[in-house]
């Protein structure tokens, strides 16, 4: 998967999603991702298989467990293994999920 096909796959959720951070203010919910490192698996002197790992960050006001049931659900469909925590922004106010993904092309 490239990451402009994840950008579709993010929009399939009805939330506004942006890379990196929106140009705009933007009321929570909602979604931002980053690419954040590659880890390709490599044979014989070559890259043989593209792992890239981006962090989906999903914001909300408050604690918001059908997105986030609805953010997983797509990632295990799509066959996307995501670790995931979560922390507190106390100066924005608000809760940021971050799931680490990871991309095989």
């Amino acid at each position: 998967m490239t990451q402009a096909e994840l950008y579709t796959l993010l929009e399939t959720l009805g939330l506004p999603v942006a890379y990196m951070a929106f140009s705009e203010q933007t009321d929570p919910p909602f979604i931002c991702y980053t690419f954040q490192y590659n880890q390709d698996l490599m044979a014989d002197n070559k890259n043989d298989v593209s792992l890239d790992f981006f962090h989906v960050e999903f914001y909300a006001d408050k604690k918001d467990l059908t997105n986030e049931a609805a953010i997983e659900a797509l990632f295990k469909a799509n066959k996307m293994p995501y670790g995931k925590s979560e922390v507190w922004i106390d100066s924005e106010k608000l809760i940021e999920i971050i799931y680490e993904i990871q991309l095989t092309n």
